[in-house]
C-alpha cells in the first residue's frame, strides 16, 4: 500500500507541527512521539486522517496507530518531511520519561513493579474467595459455614487456604524480585531479600500489635542499641525501599569489583549491607510510615465514609486513564496486610462494572452494526475486570457514557463505604469480584452491583437516544458513524463460532489460518494494550503461549521480520497478510530472548518454525506473554472474517481464523 504524502503531512500538523516533535520512532504497529506539548495535538484531525487507526497518550509518549506493514513507510515519509534524526525507542522513552513530573515517574515506577506480580495476587484472591465460600458463616446455612455442616470438606478448605495465602505470606519476596528488576539489580537477590524480611525466626508483623501491648516484642541488642526483631509480612514500603538500596549497592560493587572475585564479593556484601539497613533503619522507619498512611486512610473512611466513597468510587475510572490506579494497588496490599482487608478494592470492582454497563448501553444507541459489536465485546471484557477496551474504545470517545459510569460508581461507592464493605484480597475487578468480599457483606456488595449495572445503563440509553434524535434533527450523525477507522474503533473481533471447513466453503475463496503457536486462546479484548484490545489494529485472536515456538500458519512469504524479532508479518499467495506479535511492549527487550529462523523475503511452508522465544526472559522482564494474531486493516480482498471461539483452541493445528475473500 502506497503512502499518501499529504496524509503524513496532516499527521505532523495534527500533532502540533515539526517544532512540537522532540523525537519520533516507530514499532511494528504505531508511531511513537515525544512531544513538547501534548495539548497542541488536534485529535479531530487525527481521527479524520485515513492513515490513522487510533491514537492515545501513555507514560509521556503520544502514540499514533498506523498498522503493520505501513507504519515503517509512514515513518520514512515523516523523517523526510521533518528532517528529524532517526532515534531508538529507548531514546523516545527516555525523553518522554524526562517530561514527566516526579509524581508521574513515581506512579510509573510503582506500575512497573506491581503489574508483573499482579497475576499471582489476583490468583491468590480468587482462591481465597473459594475458601470464603467454604468457611463463611450464613452463606448456605443459618449461622453455620459449609465445613461446619460437612466437616469432611474442612481439610480441603485448609489446603485451598494454604495455597491461596502463600502469595500474601511471601509478598515481600514477590515485590523484592519485581522491584530489584525495576531498579536494575539481580532478580535472585531481590527474592532473597524479600524472604529475609519474612524469615520465620522473626516475630510476624501480624502479631506485632499484640506483642507490643504485652511488652513481649523480641529485640536484637547491637552494642547497646535495641532493634525490634520483627518481620514485614504484608508490608510494602520496607521491601520497596530496601530493594532500591540493594540494586544501587549491587550496581556500585559490580562496577568496581574484578570479575574473578565478583561471585565471592558482590552478592554477600550487597545482602549483608542491605539486610542490616533493612532491620536497623529502613524497616522501622517505613513500617511506621506505612502504618501511618493506612491509619490515616482508615480514619478518613471511618469519619466521613460517604465522602471517601463518593470521591474514590466516582473518580477511579479517571485514575485508570491517567495510570494512577496502579498506585492504589500498593495501598490495597498494605491495607490487607495491616488491617486484614481493604475498603478500596470493592469500589474498584464496581467501577469496572459501571463502565461495562455504560458501554453495553451504547449498543442501543449506535445505529451501525460495527459500533454495536464493539460496545458488546468491550462491555463483556469490563464485566470480567478488563476495562480499557470499554473506556478507550467506547466511553471516553463519546464522553457521556464515561460520565454516567462515574456517577453510578460514585453512588455505589457511598453505599459500600457507609456499610464498611471490605475485601479479604485482590481478585478479579468485575462481576466475579464478589468472591473477594467478606461473605457477610455480600448483600450490600450485590446491591452496589445492581446500582452500577442499572444507573449507567439507563442514563446512557436515555441520554444517548436523546442525543441521536437531536443530531438527526440537526442533520448530523453520532460521530462513530461518520468514520469506521476513527480513534480506537473497529469492527467486532469475534463471532464465537467453531471454524469447521464445509463443502460450500471449499467452493468459495476461503483462507483457513491455523494457530501459529500452542496455548490458550483468548479474545483480543483481553490483550493489555488498547491498540489491540479495541480492535483498532484489525480483527483476530490472541493466544497465551505454553511453549516458545511460532510456526507458519499457512504457506506464504515472510513480508517482514521486526528488527527486535518479537513480531513477524506473513503474506499468503492471495495477498492476505497476518501479524504475529509475541508479547506486549516486548520491543523493549531489543531482541533478548528471541531467535528468528527466517528473514524477510523467505518462502515458508505451513508448520515451518519462524521464531523461538524464551518465556522466562520475557516474563521476568515484566512483559505479558499474550500474543495477538491479527489481520491488519486495509486489506481490500477481505470480504469478512470469522474468528473461532478461543475456548475451543486445542493445539497449533486448529484453525483460528476463516477469511472469506472477495471475487
Amino acid at each position: 500500500m502506497e503512502v499518501n504524502k499529504k496524509n503524513v503531512e496532516k499527521i505532523i500538523e495534527a500533532i502540533g507541527g515539526k517544532k512540537n516533535i522532540e523525537a519520533a520512532t516507530h514499532c511494528v504497529t504505531r508511531l511513537r512521539f515525544a512531544l513538547q506539548d501534548e495539548s497542541k495535538v488536534d485529535e479531530a484531525a487525527l481521527e479524520n486522517n485515513d492513515l490513522v487507526k487510533g491514537h492515545f497518550s501513555t507514560q509521556g509518549q503520544y502514540q499514533v496507530i498506523i498498522g503493520p506493514g505501513l507504519v515503517d513507510k509512514v515513518y520514512e515519509e515523516l523523517i523526510q518531511i521533518t528532517g528529524a534524526e532517526r532515534v531508538s525507542k529507548d531514546d523516545v522513552k527516555n525523553l518522554a520519561s524526562n517530561k514527566q513530573n516526579p509524581i508521574q515517574r513515581a506512579i510509573k515506577t510503582l506500575s512497573d513493579i506491581f503489574i508483573p506480580i499482579l497475576p499471582a495476587i489476583v490468583t491468590a484472591g480468587l482462591l481465597l474467595g473459594i475458601n470464603n465460600i467454604l468457611t463463611g458463616s450464613g452463606i448456605f446455612f443459618a449461622e453455620k459455614s459449609l465445613i461446619q455442616v460437612y466437616p469432611q470438606w474442612a481439610d480441603i478448605a485448609s489446603i485451598i487456604n494454604t495455597i491461596a495465602s502463600t502469595a500474601f505470606t511471601f509478598l515481600p519476596a514477590l515485590i523484592g524480585w519485581s522491584a530489584v528488576v525495576r531498579f536494575g539489580g539481580s532478580p535472585l537477590l531481590g527474592i532473597v531479600l524479600g524472604l529475609i524480611l519474612v524469615h520465620p525466626d522473626l516475630l510476624s508483623a501480624y502479631s506485632y500489635a499484640e506483642a507490643k501491648t504485652n511488652g513481649s516484642v523480641p529485640v536484637w541488642n547491637l552494642f547497646g542499641f535495641e532493634i525490634n526483631k520483627i518481620g514485614y509480612q504484608g508490608q510494602v514500603l520496607p521491601v520497596l525501599v530496601s530493594a532500591y538500596f540493594l540494586a544501587k549497592i549491587e550496581t556500585f560493587l559490580n562496577k568496581r569489583v574484578r570479575d574473578s572475585i565478583k561471585l565471592l564479593i558482590v552478592a554477600p556484601v550487597t545482602l549483608l549491607i542491605t539486610g542490616f539497613l533493612a532491620f536497623t533503619v529502613i524497616g522501622p522507619v517505613t513500617f511506621a510510615a506505612g502504618n501511618a498512611i493506612t491509619t490515616g486512610l482508615v480514619y478518613i473512611f471511618d469519619v466521613v465514609p460517604a465522602l471517601g466513597g463518593l470521591i474514590y468510587g466516582g473518580l477511579y475510572s479517571l485514575l485508570v486513564i491517567t495510570g494512577m490506579h496502579h498506585t492504589f494497588l500498593a495501598v490495597d496490599v498494605q491495607l490487607i496486610g495491616s488491617q486484614g482487608g481493604t475498603f478500596l478494592w470493592p469500589m474498584l470492582a464496581l467501577s469496572n462494572i459501571a463502565q461495562g454497563a455504560a458501554a453495553l448501553a451504547m449498543m442501543f444507541v449506535f445505529k451501525e452494526q460495527k459500533s454495536k459489536g464493539l460496545a458488546v465485546t468491550s462491555s463483556v471484557s469490563a464485566f470480567l475486570g478488563v476495562t480499557e477496551p470499554a473506556i478507550f474504545g467506547v466511553n471516553v470517545r463519546h464522553k457521556f457514557p464515561f460520565v454516567f459510569g462515574m456517577i453510578g460508581s460514585a453512588i455505589a461507592g457511598v453505599l459500600l463505604t457507609i456499610n464498611h464493605v471490605r475485601a479479604t484480597s485482590i481478585g478479579v475487578g468485575g462481576i466475579p469480584g464478589f468472591l473477594s468480599i467478606f461473605p457477610n457483606q455480600w448483600g450490600v456488595f450485590f446491591l452496589g452491583m445492581t446500582v452500577v449495572l442499572l444507573v449507567p445503563f439507563i442514563a446512557t440509553v436515555i441520554y444517548g437516544k436523546w442525543k441521536v434524535n437531536k443530531s438527526v434533527d440537526n442533520g448530523q450523525k453520532l460521530d462513530t458513524e461518520t468514520k469506521d477507522n476513527s480513534n480506537l474503533h473497529s469492527e467486532p473481533n469475534q463471532t464465537n463460532k467453531q471454524v469447521i471447513p464445509t463443502k460450500e466453503d471449499n467452493e468459495k475463496s476461503v483462507l483457513y489460518i491455523k494457530a501459529p503457536l500452542s496455548g490458550n486462546g483468548v479474545t483480543l479484548e483481553k490483550v493489555p494494550d488498547p491498540a489491540f484490545a479495541s480492535g483498532a489494529m484489525g480483527q483476530g485472536i490472541a493466544i497465551e503461549p505454553v511453549e516458545g515456538k511460532v510456526v507458519a500458519p499457512f504457506d506464504g512469504v515472510v513480508a517482514h521480520v521486526i528488527k527486535s524479532k518479537h513480531a513477524v508479518i506473513l503474506e499468503h499467495e492471495t495477498g492476505i497478510q497476518i501479524l504475529i506479535h509475541v508479547g506486549i511492549n516486548t520491543v523493549g527487550l531489543k531482541g533478548e530472548g528471541y531467535k528468528s529462523h527466517v528473514q524477510t523475503g523467505d518462502q515458508v511452508k505451513a508448520g515451518q518454525l519462524l521464531l523461538e522465544f524464551d518465556r522466562d526472559v520475557i516474563t521476568n522482564a515484566g512483559y505479558p506473554l499474550i500474543t495477538p494474531i491479527i489481520l491488519p486493516d486495509g486489506q481490500d480482498r477481505i470480504e469478512r472474517v470469522e474468528v473461532m471461539d478461543p475456548a475451543q483452541l486445542q493445539s497449533d493445528k486448529d484453525v483460528i481464523l476463516k477469511v472469506y475473500l472477495k471475487d
